[in-house]
């Protein structure tokens, strides 16, 4: 029998080849390759400028092994992950890695299946990528969850604890999410509080989009570290804005204009639904630029509120989700929307005014240095 490392058909090892020749081979042209690289670039953030040193890195990067465990979930990570196409954001994702375990995709199953995954533990120590989807339930010393006889706890005790890094997929791996709800009866936590101590990125979200997972593992790759993130452990370049900031609806916020009535004129016009109950002022996630549905759609976009599925305990937090929020920041914390419209425009006017003479000064001080050399 072959080995894994020679299943090429010109007999050379697969893991010898370059990422550019492995697309190559899979119909995937050079132009596509930057286009992802160039996809990869916005999604973390970083000027179009890093594309190339991007694509040099995953053209010399060894495939790392990445297992996907699931847990107390709904399978929806998974599902926005294979539904992604960024473009064919998932083919690139499995040809860059090493997808040795993951329930839903794998053909292995049974003893077979975990078989394969106590080798990557065995041999492959402190190298591999963990991604967790689904809460883990601590009460009853974890019973609520097993696989192969064995508790979430106590897998993701030995996967997570030897992995280089381990990724929570969507809000109940990051949080906990619904099955820790109130009253909580299986006592489901996310995987910082089920393992203190290892190192999480948290990508929050119901589901996590998919191109901020690819991103992640890019980052990754490309400069050999994981991405800065918040204090709730989720990188910045995904959840370093709220919502709010980068709203397509934003501009109407600012002049005042909302939906007060689901299918009213202002609806339909696509006016703020702040009013509606969006908690898109208190939400941090990059929703407005990278979307979902191939960056087609998103739920504000579509004409519902944003619930704050990225936030830690949203279903308590954020609800009632059709309740606007008490207050809101933007104009001073302590403006409302009531009060937002009122002398909107001497507001504006003064806004450019003070970035008119800020300018002037920026152009002085310029034209100042300029003489000085």
């Amino acid at each position: 029998m072959a080995k894994q490392d020679e299943v090429c058909g010109d007999g050379l090892p697969e893991r010898d080849l370059s990422l550019a020749r492995i697309l190559a081979e899979r119909g995937i042209s050079r132009r596509d390759f930057m286009k992802f690289c160039t996809a990869m670039s916005a999604a973390l953030s970083l000027p179009a400028a890093f594309a190339p040193r991007i694509a040099r890195a995953l053209d010399e990067v060894k495939r790392p092994t990445l297992v996907w465990l699931e847990f107390q979930d709904c399978a929806g990570n998974t599902e926005a992950l294979l539904r992604s196409a960024n473009p064919t954001v998932g083919e690139m994702v499995l040809d860059i890695l090493s997808v040795e375990y993951h329930e839903t995709i794998m053909a292995a199953a049974g003893h077979q299946a975990e078989e394969a995954l106590a080798k990557v533990v065995r041999e492959q120590k402190g190298k591999y990528i963990a991604v967790v989807e689904g809460s883990i339930p601590l009460h009853d010393d974890g019973i609520y969850c097993c696989i192969a006889g064995r508790t979430a706890l106590d897998i993701a005790r030995e996967v997570c604890g030897s992995a280089f890094a381990t990724i929570s997929a969507g809000t109940c791996a990051a949080y906990g999410g619904i099955p820790s709800a109130a009253p909580n009866p299986t006592g489901a936590v996310g995987v910082t509080a089920a393992l203190p101590g290892i190192t999480v990125i948290n990508l929050p979200g119901c589901p996590l989009n998919a191109d901020n997972l690819t991103a992640t593992v890019v980052h990754f790759l490309a400069f050999g570290k994981l991405p800065a993130t918040d204090s709730q452990g989720r990188p910045l370049f995904a959840y370093g804005k709220r919502i709010h900031d980068n709203c397509e609806r934003r501009p109407h916020f600012d002049a005042g204009q909302y939906v007060e009535q689901w299918g009213d004129g202002s609806h339909k016009k696509g006016h703020c639904l702040y009013k509606m109950g969006c908690k898109g002022p208190e939400t941090w996630h990059n929703c407005p630029s990278q979307k979902y549905n191939e960056k087609t759609a998103w739920p504000v976009g579509s004409g519902h509120g944003c619930v704050g599925c990225s936030e830690p305990h949203f279903w308590d937090t954020m609800t009632p989700f059709y309740r606007r929020l008490p207050q809101v920041p933007g104009f001073g914390i302590e403006s409302t929307a009531d009060k937002i419209g009122l002398g909107i425009a001497a507001a504006t006017a003064a806004a450019f005014g003070a970035h008119g003479v800020i300018s002037g000064f920026r152009k002085g001080d310029d034209s100042e240095g300029a003489k000085e050399e």
